[in-house]
């Protein structure tokens, strides 16, 4: 394969062709990364209709496709990715892959490939499918809710790598993943939206991985977002992103954990 690929982007190209053929064989990856995100918001709808959204000037739709996407990110990019890199690394093929001409940013960009495809597609099927079955309407301010989805899959894709970086084997991935999963679900407005909690809260909140991706992306549907507001949330993203890719070329392992 190094033989015939000769540029940066060849070689991620078909590294990620190669991950993605595997991940279309491990059914239990498939399972957790394309159908949970999927069906878990749904599932959930009962429990935002009992929530008062008069005030807040959200719908049903407005609170859940946002947080759909939120667990499509969590589960298929992040997740997914930490139990890539550990089984990867635990097989010996990162440590294969890097004796030939891939360098070490194209290896994880090729890991990392078919997680974030995974991601974007389900956002869109989320967004078409909110659209339809709960009549969300068509997004105020589109560029906001791009901003907030590519900088919710480069973002979560660090910070899984990052994890990666401090996971023993395969069957912990599950484990180590759980507290950036968990935290993310109870706090950055995919369960709750931060507009029904008090504001001392909602600041604290606002500072978590996920909340500015958020935020972006449901103010890409409300609109209510001005240029200046928009600031905050693009620098925390950006942020934490920044502190993972500092993470992951500071302390990433190659080899296996002894």
């Amino acid at each position: 394969m190094s033989g015939a690929v000769t540029t940066p982007a060849g070689r991620v190209v078909a590294l990620a062709r190669a991950e993605l053929t595997l991940f279309g064989r491990s059914k239990g990856m498939i399972v957790a990364a394309v159908f949970v995100p999927l069906a878990l918001p749904f599932t959930t709808r009962s429990l935002i209709a009992d929530m008062d959204l008069g005030d807040s000037g959200l719908s049903i739709g407005l609170v859940l496709l946002p947080g759909a996407i939120g667990l499509s990110l969590l589960f298929a990019v992040y997740s997914a990715l930490v139990g890539v890199l550990v089984g990867r690394r635990e097989e010996l093929v990162l440590k294969r892959l890097r004796t030939g001409e891939l360098r070490d940013r194209e290896i994880l960009a090729g890991a990392a490939l078919p997680s974030v495809g995974t991601g974007l597609v389900q956002s869109l099927i989320l967004a078409a499918g909110c659209a339809v079955l709960l009549d969300v309407p068509a997004p105020r301010a589109p560029h906001l809710a791009v901003m907030g989805l590519l900088l919710g899959v480069v973002m979560c894709a660090s910070l899984g790598a990052v994890t990666a970086s401090f996971t023993r084997t395969v069957e912990s991935a599950q484990v180590t993943s759980l507290p950036m999963t968990m935290v993310s679900m109870a706090g950055s407005g995919i369960a709750v939206p931060l507009e029904l909690l008090p504001d001392r809260v909602a600041t604290v909140l606002e500072l978590l991985p996920l909340t500015p991706v958020i935020t972006l992306i449901r103010a890409g549907w409300t609109g209510d977002l001005s240029v200046h507001e928009t600031v905050g949330p693009v620098l925390t993203a950006l942020a934490w992103t920044a502190l993972g890719v500092f993470a992951v070329r500071r302390w990433f392992r190659w080899e296996p954990r002894h």
